[in-house]
């Protein structure tokens, strides 16, 4: 089966229903899904607070009112180094649902864009997804390979940030040294083993290279994200916030001249993504040798959704219809994992299972008495929730801060009622195990792994392998983005090769032309993805007009608060199972770097204040793990 908690059966031809004998079949009055960790209660907190002297609680200070704000509250046991409790806070409501109702479709693909500074591009595609879907237009294949390659070097822009300017400097020799001073000590006679292929003799050399600002690998990233940057605009116009991205496909104008002029700066990521790779491996591998707690840190169950990107140009026509058909022909494939067991790849499936809640949210819930659902099922038959974003209705109402009540601007989605992370790694896992992969001579999924074949460079031609890890943490998460760069440049060459015979053969077409249809209702959804995964965009039309539109983000799943079920989000989870393992003995020092690991390896796309209690009070640290404001 593939819901365990949602009230959906399937019939011999595999077409899903709902279970008979329920009045209400999605109730929220049941149990918390068997076998899921949860936060303790209100009550029990106060409880060990007052009775032991080293659980602290934890107040807050003002945070600064920036995009996509977030803060980061902990009950830590100082003594047993371990954390009792986590909330997740996202601290400012950004409203884009609410400000799309009534206009015109097409300006979701330049309003939403706003929703990040970083990856605008995403939601721009994304929009156009849901409009050709709602109103019936097929982009040209050519447009489709065009928009595989423009996010494709978005993402080859994200990820070496991510890796070396937000998370890298947490493995640095400067923050080490600080927190871990023995880890310095056996780095420095560590010899590293991909050293022939990164260029570091010793792991205490890699180690100085991530230095923040000085360090050569962190320079190094920033020159990476200019190159990608720099193909990007060749057909996107300019970045963050593109031009050409319409429905139907792209408004871009392809030559053989941009074609050339994108392979220069992509290929450079050929010998990028084999160095990468084997950095992330060594850093990943020296601290799990150095102490296995360190499997440990941001570890949390292997609970993972996306809905996959990258399509193929002879599969996608925009319709639901025929969505699970064109969604596992993608380059990314789309699924929900649970417990490490891929349950299914079927964006129809994946999309019935959707939920999002606000129990611990400052909204008001838009079901119950006197209230309509308005779609029992999706444009296909099955059946949806009141609780699915085609029925929510964002309702936002501010209130006063209660970690027993509500205390955060971020919604709770659920994939089957399961806490769900979203990450670039859920795609690779998703696409390693399903083996749907077309034919291509540059990646091969083998049910367990990914192969990626990278061309020569300066470098000799390499097979590097991604493998399903036996453990998920916060390594396993960098080391994984870090194989998604290669992944990612050779999808980029898939699609610019294909793009290039179409071109060669007289095909220059890159969009359709559409209308806004003004009568009656229409759905769609944007089926696609991030840097950081998972996204979703949910629209309802109504004579042409936006009535509804949902949006969920890879950050609105990892940040996500505890449900009602007390069931933590993936960041509130993560940092709950972290150990504290930093060497120093005086709590004035305590820097709560593993806590910074754990939150950082999830990508948060925002700028993050955690607070962390010791012996000495409370410390407050500033994570910014957001490029918005990046001066180059």
């Amino acid at each position: 089966m593939c819901f365990k908690n949602l009230p959906i059966d399937f019939d011999a031809q595999g077409r899903a229903f709902l279970k008979e004998g329920a009045a209400n079949p999605y109730s929220t009055a049941t149990a918390a899904p068997p076998g899921v960790p949860t936060q303790l209660t209100a009550d029990k907190v106060a409880e060990l607070v007052k009775r032991n002297g080293h659980v602290k609680d934890v107040d807050f200070d003002p945070v600064t009112r920036v995009a996509g704000a977030l803060a980061f509250h902990t009950v830590t046991d100082v003594k047993e180094r371990k954390v009792l409790e986590a909330r997740s806070i996202a601290t400012l409501f950004r409203g884009y649902e609410v400000i799309m109702v009534g206009r015109d479709p097409r300006d979701a693909i330049f309003i939403t864009s706003r929703a990040c500074g970083v990856c605008g591009g995403v939601h721009s595609t994304c929009s156009a997804l849901a409009i050709e879907m709602a109103i019936g237009c097929q982009p040209p294949p050519l447009g489709v390979l065009i928009r595989n390659l423009a996010l494709a070097l978005e993402f080859l822009y994200d990820h070496p940030l991510h890796l070396h300017l937000l998370a890298g400097p947490d493995y640095s020799a400067a923050i080490v040294e600080g927190t871990n001073p023995s880890l310095i000590e056996r780095a420095r006679h560590t010899e590293a083993p991909h050293a022939a292929v990164h260029g570091y003799r010793t792991m205490f050399d890699l180690m100085t290279d991530l230095n923040p600002l000085s360090g050569g690998l962190y320079l190094e990233a920033l020159h990476m994200t200019r190159v990608a940057r720099e193909a990007y605009v060749l057909i996107c116009g300019k970045y963050p916030h593109p031009q050409t991205i319409v429905p139907g496909g792209m408004s871009s104008t392809i030559t053989l001249s941009v074609m050339n002029e994108m392979f220069v700066r992509m290929s450079q990521f050929f010998d990028y993504g084999k160095k990468i790779a084997g950095i992330w491996d060594d850093i990943t591998e020296f601290f799990y040798e150095a102490d296995p707690k360190y499997k440990l840190v941001g570890s949390r169950r292997a609970n993972m959704i996306d809905t996959g990107i990258f399509d193929h140009p002879d599969a996608y026509d925009a319709t639901y219809k025929n969505a699970t058909d064109w969604g596992n022909r993608r380059w990314a494939t789309p699924g929900a994992i649970v417990d490490g067991k891929l349950m299914t790849t079927d964006l129809h499936t994946i999309n019935m299972g959707l939920e999002e809640f606000v129990e611990h949210s400052y909204y008001d819930e838009w079901t119950g008495a006197g209230q309509t659902q308005h779609f029992a099922t999706d444009p296909v038959g099955l059946p949806l929730s009141p609780y699915h974003p085609w029925n929510k209705v964002t309702k936002p109402k501010p209130s006063g801060q209660s970690w027993k009540e509500k205390y955060t601007w971020d919604t709770a989605p659920r994939w089957d009622r399961l806490g769900m992370e979203a990450g670039c790694y859920a795609r690779m896992w998703n696409t390693a195990v399903a083996k749907k992969l077309p034919d291509n001579p540059f990646i091969e999924a083998t049910g367990t792994s990914l192969k990626i074949r990278l061309p020569r460079g300066k470098l000799p031609e390499t097979e590097i392998e991604w493998h399903v890890p036996p453990v998920w943490n916060a390594f396993e998460r960098n080391r994984s983005r870090a194989y998604c760069v290669g992944y990612t440049a050779m999808i980029a060459m898939n699609n610019w090769m294909a793009a290039m015979e179409r071109l060669k053969d007289g095909d220059t077409k890159t969009a359709t032309m559409f209308e806004i249809p003004k009568r009656g209702e229409q759905m769609g959804v944007g089926f696609w993805g991030a840097g950081r995964g998972y996204l979703t965009h949910h629209l309802v039309l109504d004579r042409g007009a936006v009535a509804n539109y949902q949006i969920v983000t890879p950050s609105t799943w990892n940040a996500s608060p505890t449900d009602r079920w007390g069931q933590p989000g993936p960041y509130e989870e993560a940092v709950m199972n972290t150990p504290l393992l930093e060497e120093s003995t005086d709590p004035a020092k305590f820097r709560g770097i593993d806590i910074l690991r754990a939150i950082r390896s999830f990508d948060p796309c925002m700028p993050c204040t955690t607070h962390i209690q010791s012996e000495a009070g409370m410390i407050t640290r500033e994570v910014n793990t957001c490029a918005c404001g990046l001066d180059e």
